[in-house]
């Protein structure tokens, strides 16, 4: 009987211990969670501009709305001028079968129509304007951006997401850096750096002078900027899903962190299980189903350094995209006799 009632609270101690520890364990994952859900900014004040002029947006697409069009904004603030603008665009495309994928980038000195819109600081309207592209968010942040793009394109978005540089930093960080090739020196005085050419895993400012980067390299256009940092999400996206970040909790816990903690977006997708989601939507999706283009456009004849889309090209992006089918094959899918990549979307002629 003394051995029998030994092995009891042996057993008994053991039973409390383990739940003891698979508490503590609960605790631990829910602080986690809250930490992430924390990080992230609710964009109230887009949703209700939105509301106030939901008449005059377009339908949603195709499918019972199972494909979803998200727009991602890269913010930076104006050195002298006091503002802040959206100087990235890329609208991420997710099929309704989620077999296939894209990511259109939005010149930010397209000239556009901007659309009188609520400014949602003191309830005034701007006045509608031609101007470029990333006027939209200064006029009245990511609001009149979705409406400027929505009226180009004539696709609902259905969610967004606004990063900031110092963000787009943390995150690059923590998948350890991205390799890049880079095409000829690149300065960025601000930072005090200098890339050489060449191969090589950037890191913290140096990735971000690769993709901000513009002046004195090259021709010095938003063109050839996007085209950097279109190889850059390429591979940003062939790391995470390469090195198997998406199912290493001891991995993709920093980068949840790093991209929640600078990130701003609309109620649906402002928790870490919605991003964790939309992040398994795209690991689902083969990188030869993942398209990566420019909306096609050429020099604007009546604005220097400034662009306008080239109608029949970008209207037959637009529609791939409003149907969800696929992209014509031209806009990504074009090198010269050398390899090399060309430009198909930038009309010279």
């Amino acid at each position: 009987m003394a051995l029998e009632e030994r092995t009891k609270k042996i057993l008994r101690r053991t039973g409390i211990g383990a739940g003891a520890f698979l508490l503590a364990l609960v605790g631990v994952g829910w602080l986690l969670y809250a930490k992430l859900d924390s990080n992230i900014r609710t964009d109230e004040a887009t949703a209700r501009a939105l509301a106030a002029d939901q008449g005059s947006r377009p339908n949603p697409g195709p499918h019972g709305g199972k494909a979803k069009n998200i727009l991602l904004l890269g913010t930076d603030s104006q050195a002298g001028w006091g503002s802040t603008r959206a100087d990235t665009a890329i609208l991420l495309h997710l099929s309704g079968d989620r077999r296939s994928a894209s990511m259109t980038s939005i010149p930010r000195d397209l000239m556009v129509n901007i659309p009188s819109c609520l400014r949602p600081e003191d309830e005034s309207r701007t006045k509608a304007e031609f101007a470029q592209f990333n006027w939209a968010y200064e006029r009245a942040g990511a609001g009149c951006t979705i409406r400027t793009f929505e009226k180009l394109s004539g696709i609902r978005v259905d969610h967004h997401l606004v990063v900031d540089f110092s963000g787009f930093e943390r995150i690059v960080n923590a998948v350890g850096g991205v390799e890049v090739d880079v095409p000829e020196p690149i300065s960025e005085p601000e930072y005090h750096i200098t890339l050489k050419p060449g191969r090589q895993l950037v890191k913290g400012k140096d990735a971000l002078t690769f993709v901000r980067t513009r002046q004195g390299v090259s021709d010095e256009s938003d063109l050839q900027r996007i085209e950097r940092q279109k190889d850059f999400m390429r591979n940003l996206v062939a790391k995470v899903t390469d090195t198997g970040t998406l199912t290493s909790p001891t991995r993709v816990y920093p980068l949840l962190d790093a991209a929640t903690s600078s990130l701003t977006a609309d109620s649906g997708m402002d928790s870490p299980a919605e991003l964790y989601s939309l992040l398994k939507s795209a690991r689902a999706i083969p990188p030869s189903a993942m398209k990566i283009v420019t909306l096609p456009c050429t020099e604007h004849p009546d604005y220097i350094g400034r662009y306008e889309m080239v109608p029949k090209e970008g209207l037959a992006l637009f529609k791939a995209l409003r149907e969800d089918t696929p992209l014509p094959a031209h806009l990504y899918n074009a090198y010269d006799k050398d390899g090399h990549r060309e430009r198909p979307y930038f009309d010279k002629s």
